[in-house]
């Protein structure tokens, strides 16, 4: 294919993305929004420069974080005729290369890649602390050698970050130590150490630094809000003395600083690179207006990005009895908006944990619902659950008594039966965490979450078949999930709000929009719940056009049940959704109570109510159908807990204390005090839904 022209490259490019790809800059920040399409500048700066003699394809190095991305670059360099596309790879991928060359070279030994960490870190851990998961140290060494932290000096580390170590700092450092002793022993080195190993031998070695640097003369960054203090202090040693250099990323999708990244180097590119351009690209061309509104309220300290798409349907929220009334609720919306005519593949559902994907996507398939659990596969997949499988199949027990005594251990903190090494099953890119509002090890909690679902699951296979056994079981789950899926590429994707950074879908379904999941429960300082609400805005503009969301009043983790509130976030997203200013519709709403409360109150002091009583109010119908619930389990009638008389004054004067309440003709001392935590809760969370 020949090279495409400078027109060619250059059409279609609105000013901002013109400037950034015909930039002459030699380092140059290119800030690029959600659906501003940041991709198709990097590209498009790359053939650029080619076309014109700027660059040499041949000496330009694309470093992404994922081997996917690296393959899209390429992809799109192809499609504008560049015969010879740039070397696209990982930070690790480009920095094994350099190391191999030079054990080739000299005639060194390669150190064995020690890949997983998990048996290796679990001969450390002390046995004194049965509670303590191997995964949490491998998350804390690797946090501590991302940010360039020896062990000597990760307690004073964790301390300054605010870090919620699984044991004592110094129990933490001592284990740290001792697991670098112990590689170093056996020649064995981690994929962190491929990036330290990488930056010291282009340091000490100036005819392969300046080899490498004639090699890639230029050099491009993407996602660069996810780069790291090891992975930066390497991108310095790359670029030299004289860079060539080009980043792209979004502050506001900053999403890992729990791994270890850092957009500060993002945000203060400048004071690393004085001489740097910056181009921010605000223009989205993925989501429609309502969408954008949605997402920019989650984040109000920043721009809101211009939408260029024709205006859509209200993005809308959506409250259930419980997780399977949400599940069942979202499978049924998907169905009908297929029936509509829309592919399965243009849908997606979005968590914040991975034991959610793995309950999701087996009720959607129970519900004839193709399912893609994208990044995680099925839960019969997963390593914990394998393990959970092999100790039951030891045991020879049967199929209930396993999964009692099992959901006795998880309860218990000790579920580990295995007499061999586990495995590591850690996946640097998942969401870590726990279900509810506590500050348990995520890690752990994850773990918790997924040999819960299992049981979970086998209960209910249990229900349908009494005497069923463990390997009827297995057989159950492997051809349950994804039965649908295997026959035809087009699948719903059910995948974690992690996972999901980079993709987009015409419908998005968000679920679990609970305090304790959205923000998860261990985010208790500052930095880590601004985390939370990028990490919500990430997911938000995955969506193009239909953006729906989900929260269960009453959620089961394992054999418990837990009663639910909705997310904070909800309250400015439900504001941007009915078009209102996210910023100011708390004290709008608070403005609104007190003036309705007022105006409640008759000139003689006794409570009057409008003469219009509006049947379809979304509090209505909330306190209607709680009315009923208690009356049944009461066995009264249902006016005995309150008329529709006080029902409508209720929803009209939108009460927010008990206080309030009590001003509303119907409520006396007693039932204010029997019902009111309950009916304060339902007035909060209906006044979030959109109007219909």
């Amino acid at each position: 294919m020949k090279n495409a022209g400078s027109a060619q490259i250059l059409a279609g490019l609105n000013t901002e993305q013109h400037a950034a790809v015909t930039s002459d800059a030699q380092q140059l920040v290119i800030r690029a929004g959600a659906g501003s399409g940041k991709t198709r500048v990097l590209t498009r700066r790359i053939a650029y420069g080619a076309a014109n003699d700027l660059l040499d394809p041949r000496r330009v190095l694309a470093l992404t974080f994922t081997r996917k991305a690296a393959g899209e670059l390429n992809h799109r360099l192809r499609q504008l005729g560049l015969r010879h596309s740039a070397a696209a790879g990982t930070f690790h991928a480009i920095a094994l290369t350099q190391l191999r060359r030079k054990w080739e070279q000299t005639g060194t030994a390669a150190p064995t890649l020690l890949d997983r960490k998990f048996g290796f870190v679990a001969r450390l851990v002390p046995r004194v602390n049965d509670r303590t998961t191997p995964l949490d140290l491998v998350a804390e060494i690797e946090w501590a050698k991302a940010r360039r932290i020896q062990p000597d000096r990760y307690s004073e580390a964790a301390r300054d970050h605010d870090r919620k170590p699984p044991l004592e700092p110094d129990q933490v450092a001592h284990i740290y130590e001792q697991y670098e002793e112990a590689k170093a022993k056996r020649n064995l080195i981690d994929f962190d150490d491929i990036l330290i190993l990488c930056g010291r031998m282009l340091q000490r070695d100036r005819n392969a630094a300046e080899a490498f640097r004639w090699s890639f003369r230029h050099i491009f960054v993407d996602e660069f809000q996810d780069v790291n203090p090891l992975q930066f202090a390497l991108l310095k040693v790359f670029v030299g003395p004289d860079p060539n250099l080009c980043v792209v990323g979004d502050s506001r999708q900053a999403i890992y600083a729990w791994n270890g990244a850092d957009s500060s180097y993002l945000d203060d590119f400048n004071e690393h690179f004085p001489d740097a351009q910056v181009v921010s690209l605000r223009q989205n061309y993925r989501s429609t207006p309502e969408i954008l509104r949605c997402a920019s309220a989650v984040l109000p300290a920043h721009d809101s990005l211009e939408p260029t798409l024709p205006s859509g349907p209200a993005p809308t929220i959506a409250s259930h009895l419980d997780d399977k009334a949400e599940a069942r609720a979202i499978a049924r919306a998907l169905r009908n908006k297929h029936g509509g005519r829309t592919k399965w593949r243009n849908m997606a559902v979005l968590v914040r944990t991975n034991a959610q994907v793995a309950l999701l996507a087996e009720a959607l398939s129970d519900a004839d619902v193709p399912v893609a659990a994208r990044g995680e596969g099925k839960l019969i997949e997963r390593p914990e659950v394998l393990d959970a499988i092999d100790a039951i199949r030891r045991s020879g027990q049967p199929l209930t008594e396993a999964l009692d005594d099992l959901s006795a251990r998880v309860a218990m903190g000790n579920d580990d039966d295995s007499d061999s090494d586990p495995v590591d099953f850690a996946d640097p890119e998942a969401p870590t965490g726990p279900d509810d509002d506590d500050a348990e090890s995520g890690r752990e909690s994850e773990r918790r979450q997924l040999l819960n679902a299992f049981v979970r699951l086998g209960r209910d296979h249990l229900a349908i078949d009494p005497n069923a056994t463990l390997q009827s079981f297995i057989e159950a789950l492997k051809t349950g999930a994804n039965e649908a899926a295997t026959a035809s590429g087009d699948r719903v994707d059910v995948t974690t709000f992690h996972q999901a950074k980079g993709l987009e879908w015409d419908v998005v379904h968000v679920a679990g929009m609970e305090r304790g999941l959205s923000p998860i429960g261990h985010a208790k300082t500052p930095d880590a719940v601004a985390e939370e609400h990028r990490l919500i805005y990430v997911a938000l503009t995955r969506a193009r056009r239909h953006l729906h969301l989900h929260w269960a009043n009453e959620r089961r983790f394992g054999d418990r049940k837990s009663n639910r509130k909705p997310s904070p976030m909800l309250d400015d997203i439900g504001a941007a959704a009915r078009g209102d200013d996210p910023r100011r519709a708390r004290s709008t709403s608070a403005k609104k109570a007190a003036s309705l409360r007022k105006g409640m109150t008759s000139r003689n002091g006794g409570p009057r109510m409008k003469a219009i009583q509006d049947e379809s109010d979304p509090v209505f119908q909330a306190l209607k159908k709680w009315r009923l619930a208690i009356a049944r389990a009461h066995d009264v009638p249902a006016f005995v807990v309150f008329n529709d008389k006080t029902l409508h004054a209720i929803a009209q004067g939108r009460p927010d204390d008990k206080e309030s309440l009590l001003d509303v003709s119907g409520v006396g001392p007693a039932k204010a005090e029997q019902y009111g935590d309950d009916v304060l809760r339902l007035v909060a969370e209906a006044v979030l839904l959109p109007n219909p």
